[in-house]
């Protein structure tokens, strides 16, 4: 097994719980897992999963800014829905651009499976954008993006991350009814208020 492999599961796997617990350290412990994935995906030649990571890089800093001030009046964000129109514009925007980064993909690089690997790097962009957002849909895509992400990195032979997003599956899972319980809660709180 490959150490830095090893390094980017644990530091994977304490990113996904502390994001699970609402915990601020997720995203520095994600920069840490996303820079060691950019080195892993590049020699597994996935070049969409390394240039995801590149871009995670960035939205790792957005999405620990927004958690701290995205509130109203620079306050704590809280976990909200997303709307109809904007999960219509997100369905819309992911299918077109899988179509689009699977064809370059297959046509210009040597990229094993390009539209599967096309289709968990926009829909990972999607569920991180949504995720710096709280907005609770996005833990239903990382759940798409888990299962689709196991096949592929078995099939290449990279296992432990294969049981990491195994892993990330589960927790994903618990994600999603973890912060759908509390926005229940927010909504029984707000409705007694009013």
């Amino acid at each position: 097994m490959d150490p830095v492999e090893i390094c980017a599961t644990i530091f994977g796997l304490a990113c996904v719980w502390l994001t699970i617990k609402q915990n601020i350290w997720c995203w520095p412990t994600g920069i840490v897992m996303v820079s060691l994935y950019i080195y892993i995906f590049f020699n597994a030649r996935l070049y969409s999963d390394m240039g995801l990571q590149v871009i995670y890089e960035f939205m790792q800093i957005y999405g620990w800014y927004n958690w701290l001030y995205g509130g109203k009046d620079k306050t704590v964000l809280s976990i909200c829905r997303m709307k109809f129109p904007g999960a219509v514009f997100w369905a819309i925007t992911g299918i077109v651009a899988i179509l689009a980064t699977g064809f370059c993909m297959d046509r210009f690089t040597n990229a094993d499976f390009a539209y599967p690997d096309a289709a968990t790097t926009v829909m990972s962009l999607i569920a991180q954008w949504l995720m710096a957002k709280k907005i609770l849909g996005s833990w239903l895509i990382w759940i798409a993006v888990d299962v689709l992400s196991i096949g592929i990195y078995s099939v290449k032979g990279l296992y432990l991350t294969a049981g990491l997003y195994s892993v990330f599956l589960c927790l994903a899972i618990m994600g999603y009814l973890g912060w759908k319980k509390e926005y229940q809660k927010f909504l029984s709180e707000k409705a007694k208020t009013t």
